[in-house]
């Protein structure tokens, strides 16, 4: 845990043993160690050095030691206050690495907007790579469409993006239905609806894709090769947000997929789907018939109908029964 303040695994087990008591010296730690005194006194010295520890001055000794060297005894520092300080720098260091791969990638970006907006790449361990890049340069979102049979980088295998929704990255996947037919691809789909994700489903993906924030996407280089290495990265401009938009317009018009915990499965939730009656209704009136009509052909009476008709209207967003007509044929509901 605190290798990343600079710890050794060696140093850290002898800091921890050295914080939970008042003092200490070599013997004693090596002995519960395991160690060899002389490593051990070569780690506390370490510890001194980083300030983590101190040697403390050794009480008298009794009669029978008189005349024996004294063995050196140590006593940890403050933690708060001698890791504090370390945290806050490496703080400070990543904060400015930070701005300064800002300034890097707004000069790679002013460097490349007058030349190629597009890397083509072929090499399948070179494609894993930029996979890879591609989803630890987010921010904030992951659009990404998803086929079957995926093999450069099956889903099992993508860790990098259980990496990116532990520090906070929004995932947003359409997978075209057929992937979910395949093995344990359902089980994952349930693990990143649970771990925050958002899942859609849809009849056909016609070309996968990945899309890191609004700074860089990967695509397949060839026409109907979706699950081939041959990829194409896009940076950032015009067709980057042509990929965004198509990506936002196929989210639309999907279905989302949502946990089902009684069946250990995901079903879909249509929020445009209406109920038999109302589709009944809805064809009846759009073919011409009045709503007296319609109401006599289905048994209901003619307030029913209109009741029905003005639902629907308020669930479309539509003003008038002739857009009612057009947006419900857009939504497949007649």
């Amino acid at each position: 845990m605190l290798a990343a303040l600079g710890l050794g695994r060696a140093e850290e087990e002898i800091y921890r043993l050295l914080v939970a008591r008042a003092r200490t010296h070599a013997h004693e730690l090596a002995a519960e160690t395991g160690r060899a005194p002389d490593d051990v006194l070569e780690l506390l010295n370490a510890l001194v050095a980083r300030g983590l520890a101190v040697v403390d001055v050794p009480e008298e000794s009794g009669p029978a030691h008189v005349g024996a060297p004294m063995p050196t005894v140590f006593r940890a520092s403050p933690p708060a206050v001698a890791l504090g300080g370390v945290l806050r720098r490496r703080r400070d260091d990543l904060r400015a690495a930070e701005l300064e791969l800002l300034a890097l990638a707004d000069q790679h970006r002013a460097a490349t907007a007058s030349g190629s907006v597009a890397e083509v790449i072929t090499d399948a361990d070179a494609v894993r790579h930029r996979f890879t890049q591609l989803q630890e340069s987010a921010r904030h979102e992951v659009r990404s469409m998803m086929v079957p049979d995926l093999t450069v980088v099956p889903p099992h295998a993508n860790t990098a993006e259980e990496s990116g929704v532990r520090r906070g990255v929004l995932y947003r996947t359409i997978v075209q239905r057929d992937a979910l037919k395949e093995p344990g691809m359902v089980a994952l789909a349930l693990a990143a609806l649970a771990s925050g994700q958002q899942v859609s489903v849809t009849e056909v993906v016609p070309v996968k894709c990945m899309i890191a924030d609004r700074e860089l996407a990967m695509v397949p280089l060839l026409p109907g090769r979706n699950t081939a290495a041959a990829s194409v990265l896009v940076h950032a401009g015009g067709l980057l947000e042509a990929l965004v938009a198509y990506f936002e317009l196929a989210w639309r018009q999907s279905y989302p997929l949502s946990l089902n915990m009684v069946s250990d499965a995901v079903t879909e939730r249509r929020p445009d789907v209406i109920d038999p009656l109302d589709a009944q209704v809805l064809n009846l009136v759009l073919a011409g018939l009045t709503d007296q009509a319609a109401a006599s052909q289905l048994g209901v009476s003619r307030r029913t109908v209109q009741r029905r008709i003005g639902e629907l209207m308020v669930k479309a967003g539509a003003e008038s029964r002739i857009q009612l007509g057009w947006i419900a044929a857009r939504k497949g509901w007649a």
